[in-house]
């Protein structure tokens, strides 16, 4: 023991001894070296506290908020998660074009449901010819000619048709709400986009705070090493090793930096900008909570709400209405039609009365076409059970992805706990390697490892944290969230 203890006073000798040794050598200084050598880079626990926290991790939880690298903090457009995703509904043209297809489609409605309303026309003529003359030539009809004028008009409306017409109009309705849901799925699918690109650009920038406390921490690392060295109380092994980290975090800044432009111009494209623009993003400050406890409620939800499931469920039912539709082709059609005018001028031996008028009805009965009908009904018929077969593959689908975003958002919740103990200890590690080097008791390779060990843990921190978010927006998306 007696050992022990006068080995710590010969090291608190030698320490002090180094601190009077560099007192003129370090930026003019007479207090000669009293800082240790700063701990190395800080990041917010965003989603995870324990709840002993100690001075170190409560330091963590209440850091400063990520800002953008370039402009002046405030001077930026500011924006928040929703805002991103109603810019993005709002600006991208893929919704657009899903919103413009629904409003054809509408109109397709009303084109194929004017086959049940009647027809109605005008017609008025005047002819010069030779009186009581006939078509002889170029045609069957052996209609006599008279000088005369007249004006009149017709209809035609269809009584039944057993089924084909309002077959077809319910099958135009479905492709309607078949259209509408689509374009409910690529707004869902812009605001899943919207929100990964919010969180990579929130990512990078917390990631680019990392890099630049990593770099001023080398820095100084390697300022008092160099003049250690220069003093004679270092090697300069020392001083490569301390070089050596140094450019390497500034590799890593330079990444850090280029990530950040990456992703902020990913995200102007999601938000329909075709030119740069660099927001200060705001992020939620309430703390996450878990991911949902039951993964077969939210394949009920996503069973039920999934708009691209919609669709097909809509398509299939559509298709069946046009195949019967097709079938309903061989069957009798009955209308109805109408005539009635007047001819003001006329000769008056040849016409009786200045008027004329009549109405009817036509059955038109289907013998033989070449098989063209059934053949078209067959294939409306299986087409029908192509998109069914279509449909079961998506619910199949619908099921593996809930289920694999699930569990992705619960290993994703678990690396944020792990994750934060770990920077916890990395801290911890880092300020005892920190100690042990400036009282000689271990060399610069223990320091790099330990500073090495504690920005991999805070870079992996910040990425678990995002993570589980990306994690969370993916759950909303597979089950049908509507923003």
């Amino acid at each position: 023991m007696a050992r022990q203890t006068g080995l710590r006073l010969r090291h608190s000798g030698l320490f002090l001894s180094l601190a009077m040794a560099c007192s003129g050598s370090l930026h003019g200084q007479t207090t000669g070296i009293k800082s240790q050598i700063p701990d190395a880079p800080q990041v917010s626990l965003i989603a995870f506290a324990p709840q002993n926290a100690g001075p170190l991790q409560e330091g963590l939880n209440h850091s400063s908020p990520v800002q953008p690298d370039s402009g002046t903090p405030g001077s930026l457009p500011r924006l928040t998660l929703a805002d991103a995703e109603q810019m993005a509904i709002k600006n991208n043209p893929l919704v657009s074009v899903s919103r413009l297809l629904a409003l054809a489609q509408h109109q397709v409605v009303r084109e194929t449901r004017a086959a049940e309303l009647p027809t109605g026309m005008a017609s008025i003529t005047a002819e010069d010819a030779e009186n009581a003359s006939r078509i002889s030539a170029g045609s069957l009809t052996a209609s006599r000619l008279f000088e005369h004028a007249g004006a009149g008009g017709g209809f035609t409306q269809l009584i039944t048709d057993f089924g084909k017409t309002s077959n077809l109009v319910a099958s135009s309705k479905l492709q309607e709400k078949a259209q509408n849901a689509n374009a409910l799925a690529t707004v869902e699918d812009i605001v899943l986009v919207a929100d990964q690109a919010f969180f990579n650009a929130l990512q990078a920038q917390a990631l680019l705070k990392v890099a630049d406390q990593n770099v001023n921490t080398r820095q100084t690392t390697e300022t008092q090493v160099n003049e250690l060295t220069k003093n004679k109380l270092k090697s300069t092994l020392d001083l490569s090793f301390a070089d050596v980290n140094l450019s390497q975090a500034k590799l890593l800044q330079l990444d850090a930096r280029n990530n950040v432009d990456s992703t902020m111009a990913a995200l102007d494209a999601v938000l329909g900008h075709d030119r740069q623009v660099t927001y200060e993003l705001v992020e939620e400050s309430a703390p996450l909570s878990g991911p949902p406890a039951d993964a077969n409620h939210l394949l009920q939800l996503a069973l039920q709400q999934r708009p691209d499931l919609q669709s097909l469920n809509y398509s299939q039912q559509a298709a069946v209405k046009y195949s019967r539709a097709e079938r309903d082709q061989m069957l009798p059609s009955i209308s109805a039609a109408g005539t009635a005018g007047s001819v003001p001028i006329r000769p008056a031996q040849y016409y009786l009365d200045n008027w004329w008028g009549g109405i009817g009805v036509n059955i038109n009965i289907p013998i033989f076409n070449g098989f063209l009908y059934s053949a078209q009904a067959k294939e409306a018929s299986i087409r029908a059970q192509a998109v069914s077969e279509q449909t079961r593959d998506l619910r199949d689908r619908i099921v593996r992805d809930v289920r694999t975003a699930w569990l992705a958002s619960n290993t994703a919740y678990q690396r944020v706990a792990v994750t934060a103990e770990l920077l916890k200890e990395a801290n911890l590690a880092l300020q005892l390697a920190q100690t042990r080097y400036q009282l000689g008791l271990s060399s610069i390779v223990e320091l790099s490892q330990a500073q090495f060990q504690q920005t991999d843990a805070a870079i992996g921190n910040t990425n678990a944290q995002y993570e589980y978010r990306l994690a969370l927006a993916a759950i909303n998306y597979q089950i049908g969230a509507t923003p």
